[in-house]
């Protein structure tokens, strides 16, 4: 049964892929049919547990809740759905973020409640860590925009270049991933090949030193966590 329950969460997750806009397209009808499939197996799984469970501690119990949530949702959604296209009306499956409630709250999803619990018990304490690389962004940016914004420079598609703060904002926050380097800093590097070294200290700054303390304290306190609930266990 666990076996069986995991195929269909999986068979549910993957319809993504195939519903428009989808990576592989698959007519509406083979969709909704494999989706309903799913759902009616979630619902059989839990009526299943519902009889072998006390009937106060299942409505107690908050996974039997979301699920049931989540299934109403989707049928809901679906339904909305099939008859908006019916009338050749656009719309999007808002229900295809609470499919992964089913793959966390069932029974058999312990090991994964547990990890997703660490990583709730986890984000108070890197919300400092975060405030402070999101102060030095927006202080990067800043000084972006008073170096770069007065002088004309422009990309090389003709764009006008750093003269938005809340593009600046982006374009840096891109740059701490280094998805854009070296390209995000060639107009200031063409201009004056000064400018590079407040780039360089971005990068140091960001990159190497708030990132590097970033995983250290994601990493610390997860563990902590972890430690915390298998002891409890």
């Amino acid at each position: 049964m666990r076996t069986a329950t995991y195929f269909f969460i999986f068979l549910n997750l993957s319809l993504a892929l195939f519903e428009e806009p989808a990576v592989y397209p698959l007519p509406l009808l083979a969709t909704s049919v494999l989706e309903v499939l799913c759902l009616l197996v979630f619902l059989g799984r839990l009526t299943h547990f519902a009889k072998v469970t006390l009937h106060n501690v299942f409505w107690k119990d908050t996974k039997n809740i979301c699920i049931m949530v989540a299934i109403l949702l989707s049928l809901t959604d679906l339904a909305i759905y099939g008859v908006l296209r019916l009338y050749d009306v656009r719309s999007i499956r808002w229900s295809r973020i609470v499919r992964p409630i089913f793959l966390i709250n069932f029974a058999e999803s312990r090991q994964i409640r547990r990890a997703f619990r660490s990583i709730r018990n986890t984000l108070p304490e890197i919300t400092y860590v975060f405030l402070l690389f999101m102060f030095s962004l927006l202080m990067f940016s800043l000084m972006a925009l008073k170096l770069f914004g007065e002088r004309n420079l422009q990309t090389a598609e003709g764009l006008p270049y750093f003269r938005n703060y809340l593009e600046i904002v982006f374009d840096l926050y891109v740059l701490v991933t280094t998805a854009n380097s070296p390209d995000v800093m060639m107009p200031a590097f063409d201009f004056s090949s000064w400018y590079a070294l407040f780039f360089i200290a971005f990068v140091i700054v960001n990159t190497y030193i708030f990132m590097s303390l970033f995983l250290a304290v994601v990493y610390n306190n997860y563990k902590k966590h972890l430690k915390v609930m298998h002891g409890g266990a």
